[in-house]
């Protein structure tokens, strides 16, 4: 494995100012077929991808106002504002979905956990190409009229939404965690 390969994964950032350009067709390409290398049991390409750009953000962002409001009719005009500003805050965005196939090899947290990587690699992918994204979950997430609105079905998985751009601002300094912290070995 290439020493440069891991240094990338060991300084990966999330970057949630991100403005134009977004990366071009070409880059785009490379960065979605990352996605498409998760592991993946059995071969069921349980991930499908949903890219929201353009005016199409806008419109996004009206379904999650409109989400909100359903859960709280007492939303603040300055609230209903930031909901609709939330897909505006990159020029991309990509919505991630693990489509649940039943199968009695792969159970569906195994199919989720294939489209998250995807989702990961592809923040690889964007930081190895000179770009950035944040990956953001939250109640909007597990919203069911997001996710109607969305066309993603009960049965699905609204993995996340995957911001992307051009980093605005310096890589904010993420600190280097001890590995004994984490990895210890088992004791039968």
């Amino acid at each position: 494995m290439s020493h440069s390969l891991v240094d990338l994964i060991c300084k990966r950032v999330s970057f949630p100012r991100l403005g134009s350009p977004a990366p071009d067709s070409k880059i785009l390409e490379r960065i979605y077929r990352s996605a498409l290398r998760a592991p993946d049991h059995m071969r069921l390409r349980p991930w499908r991808y949903l890219l929201v750009e353009g005016d199409a953000r806008r419109a996004l962002g009206d379904l999650f106002c409109d989400a909100a409001e359903r859960e709280d009719s007492n939303l603040t005009d300055s609230h209903r504002q930031k909901f609709r500003a939330m897909p505006m805050r990159a020029p991309i965005i990509v919505i991630a979905v693990s489509a649940n196939i039943e199968h009695p090899k792969v159970p569906v947290e195994e199919q989720v956990i294939s489209c998250g990587v995807g989702v990961g690699y592809m923040l690889l992918a964007l930081q190895a190409e000179g770009y950035g994204g944040v990956w953001r979950t939250g109640s909007l997430a597990e919203n069911s009229w997001v996710k109607a609105g969305l066309g993603i079905a009960d049965h699905e998985t609204l993995v996340g939404f995957l911001y992307l751009g051009t980093p605005e601002g310096a890589a904010k300094a993420v600190p280097v965690l001890d590995v004994d912290d984490f990895f210890k070995p088992w004791c039968p």
